[in-house]
């Protein structure tokens, strides 16, 4: 059994935002083809939706959206969590817009030892290790790309691949792409799930499997297709 207290920071100086919080959705949840999760903060709320409909042909997909830092005491007990929910066949692990602020030092520790934990608790998994969205603001945008250099270097050790979100989003226009200094307007988060789907295929193949999208009615807005 893989313990996730023997993975976590014991202590951090992270202090937690005035309002936390996780959203999570496994869509097909009895279907047992192979799933996909996505692992991230609001940009991965935005585009898992889409990244779903252009891949259902192709997998399941399931997500965890989450304003927690690494570094954050929770951040563990909740990844352990979503990783037992299901066999993931892929993972797509991204954290650190939500820790600019955070001590880069114990960021890169608590990352690190969160995609190995990752890779612990999903042996079955490929881990692609997802970077981090520009920001409008070009003082956000240097810290965002420091810490997407600590993943490049985590993706080279472990090994595993890298999806960059980054550099397909710093070359747009800030005025016209960007809602507000952290999230995308729609064709923007378009871009973002083709780049993602597209990671996924390359990885799991592009052959027809026996997902189809089931709607329901009690979907957390209403009807949920």
């Amino acid at each position: 059994m893989v313990d996730y207290h023997a993975y976590q920071p014991p202590e951090t100086a992270r202090q937690r935002e005035n309002i936390e919080w996780s959203i999570t959705y496994s869509y097909n949840a009895r279907n047992t083809a192979q799933r996909v999760l996505l692992i991230g903060d609001s940009i991965c709320n935005a585009y898992q939706n889409q990244v779903r409909v252009l891949l259902e042909d192709t997998c399941n997909v399931s997500f965890w959206a989450s304003s927690k830092c690494v570094t954050d005491p929770d951040y563990f007990r909740e990844l352990d969590f979503i990783l037992d929910g299901y066999r993931f066949d892929m993972v797509c692990f991204n954290n650190g817009l939500h820790s600019l602020t955070t001590d880069p030092a114990e960021w890169a520790q608590a990352y690190r030892a969160a995609a190995t934990f990752i890779r612990a608790k999903c042996p079955q998994a490929a881990l692609y290790l997802t970077l981090s969205t520009p920001l409008q603001d070009p003082v956000l945008t240097e810290k965002c790309h420091a810490l997407n250099d600590i993943v490049r270097c985590v993706a080279a050790e472990m090994p595993c691949p890298v999806i960059d979100l980054f550099a397909p989003m710093d070359g747009r226009d800030r005025q016209t792409d960007w809602s507000d200094c952290y999230h995308f307007r729609p064709d923007a988060v378009r871009a973002q799930a083709e780049i993602i789907a597209q990671a996924v295929r390359e990885c799991l193949g592009t052959r027809a499997v026996q997902v189809g999208h089931s709607s329901v009615d009690t979907g957390p807005l209403g009807r949920l297709k």
